[in-house]
């Protein structure tokens, strides 16, 4: 995965597997002043105002190329919630307010832009080539840890399948969230996971912490792009990021570090290239 620094500062991360326009931002390159958002937050909520959101939202799309006034990004609740979207869902989210809750979209529509935002969690980028080559659906999946237990990447790559995808036909990026070196989980949480996956995929992708007795650390990341090519989509076909945000304070926000004192990114898909 590519570390892109754009002439207006912004910088985010994109996939060379992605040939359609999409990013993942860090929090460099905003407007945001206060100490926890500092300085590319893209949340509403977290401590900056609404235009300073908007204004960072700007600057992303100028870095990543969409408008940002394309973007549908509604609140998020952890679920395993897919939506098809079109160009009438565009705004939702930042310029215009909803009290819906989605944290997956799909689309075949290239007027709309998806976003998922983060902060730990891990954003899932999908899109789907054509025998030419050309995008012709994308899908973005906000997946922590409750949304990977109930399997929300699986629900997205069915959500393309009914726009007319074949599984080999999909791309994924899996961008920066939390590590496997930080995200620790207690062992009520290692045995929901263990359940759900079984225990070939949990002894490869959680492991016993060396320091917590019965604490284990589970690497979400993986643990998704399992999911991804149970589905059908080549191993070869996942991008997977090394970057903890846990880790990386100067490039991340992460609530598991800083809890509510922080800022949220964004990732973004569009079909346009």
């Amino acid at each position: 995965m590519e570390t892109v620094y754009a002439p207006n500062g912004v910088v985010y991360l994109k996939s060379g597997l992605i040939p359609c326009t999409h990013g993942f931002a860090t929090r460099v390159g905003g407007i945001s002043r206060v100490r926890h958002t500092a300085s590319l937050n893209l949340a509403f909520g977290r401590g900056d105002n609404e235009a300073t959101v908007l204004q960072n939202l700007e600057l992303f799309g100028k870095a990543a190329g969409f408008d940002p006034q394309s973007v549908i990004s509604l609140r998020q609740v952890h679920s395993s919630c897919v939506r098809t979207v079109t160009a009438s869902d565009r705004g939702l989210g930042y310029y215009i307010q909803s009290d819906f809750c989605c944290d997956g979209y799909v689309t075949d529509d290239p007027r709309v832009t998806l976003g998922v935002k983060t902060a730990d969690c891990v954003p899932v980028l999908l899109c789907a080539l054509d025998s030419g080559g050309r995008p012709f659906v994308v899908a973005a999946i906000h997946a922590g840890w409750r949304g990977t237990l109930a399997k929300i990447a699986e629900n997205g790559v069915g959500a393309m399948i009914r726009l007319g995808v074949r599984p080999e036909q999909i791309f994924a990026a899996i961008g920066p969230a939390i590590g496997q070196c930080c995200f620790e989980i207690d062992a009520s949480l290692k045995d929901e996971f263990f359940a759900k996956f079984g225990e070939e995929v949990c002894s490869e992708f959680i492991r016993p912490s060396e320091r917590s007795p019965r604490k284990w650390h589970a690497d979400l990341k993986r643990l998704n792009a399992n999911l991804l090519h149970a589905c059908g989509v080549p191993a070869g076909n996942i991008d997977i990021s090394c970057a903890c945000t846990c880790c990386n304070p100067e490039l991340f926000y992460s609530h598991r570090r800083d809890r509510e004192r922080r800022g949220t990114m964004l990732s973004v898909i569009n079909l346009t290239t």
